[in-house]
Protein backbone atom coordinates (compact mmCIF):
# COMPACT_ATOMS: atom_id res chain seq x y z
CA UNK A 1 0.00 0.00 0.00
CA UNK A 2 1.25 3.49 -0.87
CA UNK A 3 2.36 5.32 2.28
CA UNK A 4 0.47 8.54 1.46
CA UNK A 5 -2.68 6.61 0.51
CA UNK A 6 -2.49 4.66 3.76
CA UNK A 7 -2.16 7.84 5.82
CA UNK A 8 -5.04 9.48 3.96
CA UNK A 9 -7.13 6.37 4.51
CA UNK A 10 -6.48 6.61 8.26
CA UNK A 11 -8.10 10.05 8.38
CA UNK A 12 -11.01 8.90 6.18
CA UNK A 13 -11.66 5.90 8.43
CA UNK A 14 -11.59 8.07 11.55
CA UNK A 15 -14.11 10.48 10.06
CA UNK A 16 -16.31 7.77 8.59
CA UNK A 17 -16.32 5.51 11.66
CA UNK A 18 -17.10 8.30 14.15
CA UNK A 19 -20.91 7.83 14.07
CA UNK A 20 -20.44 4.06 14.46
CA UNK A 21 -18.36 4.64 17.59
CA UNK A 22 -21.11 6.78 19.13
CA UNK A 23 -23.71 4.19 18.16
CA UNK A 24 -21.66 1.44 19.81
CA UNK A 25 -21.38 3.47 23.03
CA UNK A 26 -25.14 4.11 23.03
CA UNK A 27 -25.87 0.44 22.37
CA UNK A 28 -23.57 -0.67 25.20
CA UNK A 29 -25.15 1.85 27.56
CA UNK A 30 -28.58 0.49 26.69
CA UNK A 31 -27.41 -3.08 27.33
CA UNK A 32 -25.97 -2.13 30.70
CA UNK A 33 -29.33 -0.55 31.57
CA UNK A 34 -31.18 -3.64 30.32
CA UNK A 35 -32.69 -1.88 27.33
CA UNK A 36 -32.53 -2.96 23.71
CA UNK A 37 -31.15 0.27 22.31
CA UNK A 38 -31.04 1.57 18.74
CA UNK A 39 -29.22 -0.16 15.90
CA UNK A 40 -25.64 0.66 14.97
CA UNK A 41 -26.79 2.22 11.69
CA UNK A 42 -29.09 4.74 13.40
CA UNK A 43 -26.55 7.65 13.52
CA UNK A 44 -25.87 7.29 9.79
CA UNK A 45 -29.60 7.28 9.04
CA UNK A 46 -30.03 10.40 11.18
CA UNK A 47 -27.19 12.15 9.36
CA UNK A 48 -28.65 11.35 5.93
CA UNK A 49 -32.05 12.58 7.12
CA UNK A 50 -30.62 15.83 8.49
CA UNK A 51 -28.57 16.52 5.34
CA UNK A 52 -31.80 16.23 3.33
CA UNK A 53 -33.70 18.72 5.51
CA UNK A 54 -33.85 22.49 5.21
CA UNK A 55 -31.15 24.43 7.05
CA UNK A 56 -32.94 27.11 9.08
CA UNK A 57 -31.36 30.08 10.85
CA UNK A 58 -32.67 32.10 13.80
CA UNK A 59 -33.80 35.65 13.03
CA UNK A 60 -30.96 38.12 13.49
CA UNK A 61 -28.17 35.56 13.14
CA UNK A 62 -25.33 36.11 10.69
CA UNK A 63 -23.24 33.84 8.49
CA UNK A 64 -21.18 32.98 11.55
CA UNK A 65 -24.05 30.82 12.79
CA UNK A 66 -24.14 28.78 9.58
CA UNK A 67 -20.36 28.56 9.20
CA UNK A 68 -19.61 27.51 12.78
CA UNK A 69 -20.53 23.78 12.46
CA UNK A 70 -18.59 23.43 9.23
CA UNK A 71 -15.50 25.19 10.58
CA UNK A 72 -15.68 23.05 13.72
CA UNK A 73 -15.88 19.84 11.71
CA UNK A 74 -12.94 20.91 9.53
CA UNK A 75 -10.88 21.71 12.63
CA UNK A 76 -11.54 18.23 14.00
CA UNK A 77 -10.55 16.79 10.63
CA UNK A 78 -7.18 18.54 10.96
CA UNK A 79 -6.85 17.13 14.46
CA UNK A 80 -7.57 13.65 13.07
CA UNK A 81 -4.72 14.07 10.58
CA UNK A 82 -2.07 14.08 13.34
CA UNK A 83 -3.27 10.85 14.98
CA UNK A 84 -1.79 7.45 14.12
CA UNK A 85 -4.54 4.86 13.66
CA UNK A 86 -3.26 1.50 12.42
CA UNK A 87 0.31 2.55 11.67
CA UNK A 88 2.68 4.83 13.61
CA UNK A 89 2.88 7.32 10.74
CA UNK A 90 0.09 9.91 10.70
CA UNK A 91 -0.87 12.11 7.76
CA UNK A 92 0.55 15.27 9.36
CA UNK A 93 3.77 14.70 11.27
CA UNK A 94 5.72 17.50 12.91
CA UNK A 95 7.63 18.12 16.15
CA UNK A 96 5.20 18.75 19.02
CA UNK A 97 2.23 18.04 16.75
CA UNK A 98 0.11 17.34 19.81
CA UNK A 99 -0.20 21.14 20.04
CA UNK A 100 -1.84 20.97 16.60
CA UNK A 101 -4.20 18.33 17.97
CA UNK A 102 -5.07 20.53 20.95
CA UNK A 103 -5.43 23.53 18.64
CA UNK A 104 -7.86 21.70 16.37
CA UNK A 105 -9.98 20.61 19.31
CA UNK A 106 -9.96 24.14 20.74
CA UNK A 107 -10.83 25.72 17.37
CA UNK A 108 -13.79 23.38 16.95
CA UNK A 109 -15.08 24.26 20.40
CA UNK A 110 -14.52 27.99 19.82
CA UNK A 111 -16.35 27.92 16.47
CA UNK A 112 -19.38 26.17 17.95
CA UNK A 113 -19.45 28.54 20.92
CA UNK A 114 -19.27 31.52 18.58
CA UNK A 115 -22.16 30.13 16.54
CA UNK A 116 -24.18 29.63 19.73
CA UNK A 117 -23.61 33.22 20.78
CA UNK A 118 -24.50 34.45 17.29
CA UNK A 119 -27.88 32.70 17.50
CA UNK A 120 -28.95 35.09 20.24
CA UNK A 121 -30.65 32.38 22.28
CA UNK A 122 -30.48 32.54 26.07
CA UNK A 123 -29.79 28.83 26.55
CA UNK A 124 -27.26 28.83 23.72
CA UNK A 125 -25.32 31.62 25.42
CA UNK A 126 -25.46 29.75 28.74
CA UNK A 127 -24.16 26.62 27.06
CA UNK A 128 -21.35 28.56 25.36
CA UNK A 129 -20.19 30.03 28.67
CA UNK A 130 -20.20 26.58 30.28
CA UNK A 131 -18.29 25.10 27.35
CA UNK A 132 -15.70 27.86 27.69
CA UNK A 133 -15.29 27.01 31.37
CA UNK A 134 -14.83 23.31 30.66
CA UNK A 135 -12.36 24.08 27.86
CA UNK A 136 -10.29 26.35 30.09
CA UNK A 137 -10.09 23.66 32.76
CA UNK A 138 -9.51 20.70 30.41
CA UNK A 139 -6.94 21.94 27.91
CA UNK A 140 -4.19 22.42 30.50
CA UNK A 141 -4.33 18.85 31.89
CA UNK A 142 -4.51 17.42 28.37
CA UNK A 143 -1.36 19.24 27.27
CA UNK A 144 0.46 18.40 30.51
CA UNK A 145 -0.39 14.70 30.13
CA UNK A 146 0.90 14.65 26.56
CA UNK A 147 4.02 16.59 27.56
CA UNK A 148 4.71 14.01 30.28
CA UNK A 149 4.48 11.16 27.76
CA UNK A 150 6.68 13.13 25.35
CA UNK A 151 9.32 13.62 28.05
CA UNK A 152 9.37 9.97 29.07
CA UNK A 153 9.66 8.75 25.46
CA UNK A 154 12.08 11.50 24.34
CA UNK A 155 9.81 12.36 21.38
CA UNK A 156 7.44 15.24 20.83
CA UNK A 157 5.52 13.92 17.83
CA UNK A 158 2.49 11.69 18.40
CA UNK A 159 3.65 9.36 15.63
CA UNK A 160 7.13 9.14 17.17
CA UNK A 161 5.66 8.58 20.65
CA UNK A 162 3.55 5.70 19.32
CA UNK A 163 6.54 4.20 17.50
CA UNK A 164 8.79 4.52 20.57
CA UNK A 165 6.20 2.97 22.87
CA UNK A 166 5.61 0.19 20.35
CA UNK A 167 9.15 -1.07 20.83
CA UNK A 168 9.05 -0.97 24.62
CA UNK A 169 8.05 -3.99 26.74
CA UNK A 170 4.58 -4.14 28.22
CA UNK A 171 6.07 -4.22 31.72
CA UNK A 172 7.22 -2.54 33.88
CA UNK A 173 4.30 -0.12 33.98
CA UNK A 174 5.51 3.47 34.19
CA UNK A 175 4.16 5.73 36.93
CA UNK A 176 4.28 8.63 34.47
CA UNK A 177 2.15 6.76 31.95
CA UNK A 178 -0.40 5.71 34.56
CA UNK A 179 -0.81 9.27 35.84
CA UNK A 180 -0.97 10.68 32.30
CA UNK A 181 -3.48 8.02 31.29
CA UNK A 182 -5.73 8.80 34.26
CA UNK A 183 -5.58 12.51 33.55
CA UNK A 184 -6.22 12.12 29.83
CA UNK A 185 -9.14 9.74 30.44
CA UNK A 186 -10.82 12.32 32.67
CA UNK A 187 -10.17 15.07 30.14
CA UNK A 188 -11.57 12.89 27.36
CA UNK A 189 -14.89 12.55 29.20
CA UNK A 190 -15.06 16.32 29.61
CA UNK A 191 -13.95 17.21 26.08
CA UNK A 192 -16.27 14.68 24.46
CA UNK A 193 -19.22 15.85 26.57
CA UNK A 194 -19.81 12.53 28.29
CA UNK A 195 -20.98 11.64 31.80
CA UNK A 196 -20.08 12.68 34.48
CA UNK A 197 -19.31 16.13 32.99
CA UNK A 198 -22.12 16.31 30.43
CA UNK A 199 -24.98 14.12 29.27
CA UNK A 200 -25.31 13.93 25.46
CA UNK A 201 -28.85 12.54 25.75
CA UNK A 202 -30.17 15.23 28.12
CA UNK A 203 -32.66 17.87 27.02
CA UNK A 204 -33.05 19.63 30.36
CA UNK A 205 -31.97 23.18 29.64
CA UNK A 206 -30.50 23.94 33.06
CA UNK A 207 -28.16 20.92 32.95
CA UNK A 208 -27.02 20.99 29.32
CA UNK A 209 -23.59 22.06 28.09
CA UNK A 210 -22.97 20.97 24.51
CA UNK A 211 -26.62 20.33 23.69
CA UNK A 212 -27.59 23.83 24.87
CA UNK A 213 -25.37 25.37 22.19
CA UNK A 214 -26.98 23.45 19.32
CA UNK A 215 -30.68 23.90 20.14
CA UNK A 216 -31.13 26.39 17.28
CA UNK A 217 -29.43 24.27 14.62
CA UNK A 218 -31.31 22.17 12.09
CA UNK A 219 -30.79 20.45 8.78
CA UNK A 220 -27.26 20.10 7.45
CA UNK A 221 -25.81 22.35 10.17
CA UNK A 222 -27.13 20.03 12.87
CA UNK A 223 -25.75 17.05 10.94
CA UNK A 224 -22.26 18.59 10.97
CA UNK A 225 -22.62 19.27 14.70
CA UNK A 226 -23.66 15.69 15.50
CA UNK A 227 -20.95 14.24 13.27
CA UNK A 228 -18.32 16.45 14.89
CA UNK A 229 -19.41 15.36 18.38
CA UNK A 230 -18.98 11.71 17.41
CA UNK A 231 -15.61 12.46 15.82
CA UNK A 232 -14.35 14.21 18.95
CA UNK A 233 -15.11 11.10 21.03
CA UNK A 234 -13.36 8.80 18.55
CA UNK A 235 -10.33 11.10 18.43
CA UNK A 236 -9.82 10.84 22.18
CA UNK A 237 -10.35 7.07 22.22
CA UNK A 238 -7.82 6.69 19.40
CA UNK A 239 -5.36 8.98 21.18
CA UNK A 240 -5.56 6.91 24.35
CA UNK A 241 -5.42 3.59 22.48
CA UNK A 242 -2.42 4.37 20.29
CA UNK A 243 -0.35 6.51 22.64
CA UNK A 244 -0.63 4.30 25.72
CA UNK A 245 -1.43 0.92 24.10
CA UNK A 246 0.10 1.07 20.60
CA UNK A 247 0.87 -2.65 20.40
CA UNK A 248 -0.45 -4.05 17.15
CA UNK A 249 0.29 -1.03 14.96
CA UNK A 250 1.53 -2.06 11.53
CA UNK A 251 5.27 -1.55 11.13
CA UNK A 252 5.56 -3.44 7.82
CA UNK A 253 4.25 -2.34 4.43
CA UNK A 254 1.44 -4.19 2.70
CA UNK A 255 -2.30 -4.71 2.85
CA UNK A 256 -2.24 -7.70 5.20
CA UNK A 257 -0.37 -6.00 8.11
CA UNK A 258 -2.49 -2.86 7.63
CA UNK A 259 -5.77 -4.81 7.73
CA UNK A 260 -4.68 -6.77 10.81
CA UNK A 261 -3.62 -3.55 12.56
CA UNK A 262 -6.89 -1.84 11.59
CA UNK A 263 -8.88 -4.74 13.05
CA UNK A 264 -6.87 -4.54 16.28
CA UNK A 265 -7.42 -0.77 16.45
CA UNK A 266 -11.17 -1.32 16.08
CA UNK A 267 -11.04 -3.90 18.88
CA UNK A 268 -9.22 -1.47 21.18
CA UNK A 269 -11.75 1.28 20.43
CA UNK A 270 -14.63 -1.12 21.10
CA UNK A 271 -13.06 -2.10 24.43
CA UNK A 272 -12.50 1.50 25.49
CA UNK A 273 -16.11 2.25 24.54
CA UNK A 274 -17.19 -0.41 27.03
CA UNK A 275 -15.61 1.62 29.85
CA UNK A 276 -17.25 4.83 28.58
CA UNK A 277 -20.67 3.15 28.41
CA UNK A 278 -20.20 1.55 31.82
CA UNK A 279 -19.48 4.95 33.37
CA UNK A 280 -22.52 6.45 31.68
CA UNK A 281 -24.75 3.61 32.89
CA UNK A 282 -23.58 3.71 36.50
CA UNK A 283 -22.72 7.36 37.24
CA UNK A 284 -24.85 10.47 37.40
CA UNK A 285 -23.97 13.78 35.83
CA UNK A 286 -22.03 16.10 38.13
CA UNK A 287 -23.46 19.44 39.11
CA UNK A 288 -21.80 22.32 37.35
CA UNK A 289 -19.93 23.55 40.42
CA UNK A 290 -18.39 20.07 40.83
CA UNK A 291 -16.93 20.00 37.31
CA UNK A 292 -13.93 22.22 38.26
CA UNK A 293 -13.15 19.78 41.08
CA UNK A 294 -13.30 16.85 38.66
CA UNK A 295 -10.96 18.53 36.18
CA UNK A 296 -8.80 19.77 39.06
CA UNK A 297 -8.04 16.13 39.85
CA UNK A 298 -7.07 15.62 36.20
CA UNK A 299 -4.77 18.64 36.41
CA UNK A 300 -3.17 17.28 39.58
CA UNK A 301 -2.55 13.89 37.96
CA UNK A 302 -1.04 15.51 34.86
CA UNK A 303 1.19 17.75 36.98
CA UNK A 304 2.42 14.75 38.97
CA UNK A 305 3.12 12.94 35.70
CA UNK A 306 5.35 15.79 34.54
CA UNK A 307 7.09 15.96 37.93
CA UNK A 308 7.69 12.20 37.97
CA UNK A 309 9.53 12.36 34.64
CA UNK A 310 12.52 13.69 36.63
CA UNK A 311 12.53 10.67 38.98
CA UNK A 312 14.70 7.69 38.00
CA UNK A 313 12.13 5.05 38.99
CA UNK A 314 9.32 6.55 36.93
Amino acid sequence: MNHLASRLLQVAVLVGAAPLCSAWCARLRAWFQRRQGAGLSRPYANLFKLFAKEDLRPPGSSRVFAAAPRVGFLALGIAAAVLPVWQPAALLRAPADFFLLAGGLALARFALSLGALDSGGAFAGMGASREALVAALAEGPMLLALVAVALVTDHSSLSAIAAATLHQPFVPISAVRLLALGSLAMVALAEAGRIPVDNPTSHLELTMLHEAMVLDYSGASLAWVEWAASLRLLLFLTLIANIFFPWGLATAAGWLPACAAAALWAAKIALLAVFVALLEATLAKLRMYAVPEFLGIAAALATLAVVFTALPWS
